[in-house]
């Protein structure tokens, strides 16, 4: 069975929510999800996966979470090169600038965004983001 974690940092719940629908996603594919919260993750650990997903809400002035989410993927991007990973996350302002970020730090250090964009939503995730996320969880689950 393909484990696939999926780290996570959230403010209000909502990131948090999209993290389950991804970890639903690799269940209904025959995976093994692994939610972590960000303050809980190995990088070591992590580096040593082919697939696995990375959540953040938009935080401030469209960036990700500074105390816990930014040190980790400092720490993390230098160990990524070839893996397959999803991101996502919600947002209540700006237009996504902050994701597009992430996809292009993810992207030069190596790696291939999952589907080949972040998933995003405003606010709290609709049944189109539950489907899109259940969806990359899957396709994750194959990945790994």
């Amino acid at each position: 069975m393909s484990k696939v974690s999926i780290v996570f940092w959230s403010g209000t719940g909502n990131t948090a929510a999209m993290a389950e629908m991804i970890a639903q996603g690799v269940s209904e594919a025959g995976g093994e999800a692994v939610l972590i919260p960000v303050g809980e993750a190995n990088v070591e650990e992590l580096k040593k996966e082919k697939a696995f997903a990375l959540g953040c809400p938009s935080m401030g002035a469209e960036q990700l979470e500074e105390m816990e989410m930014e040190p980790f993927m400092c720490e993390l991007e230098g160990g990524i090169a070839g893996k397959q990973i999803a991101l996502f996350g919600s947002y209540g302002w700006g237009n996504q600038e902050w994701m597009r970020d992430w996809e292009g730090r993810v992207a030069s250090a190596g790696a291939t965004v999952v589907n080949g964009e972040g998933i995003t939503v405003n606010g709290a995730p609709d049944s189109d983001t539950q489907e899109q996320c259940k969806s990359v969880g899957k396709a994750l689950a194959q990945l790994a």
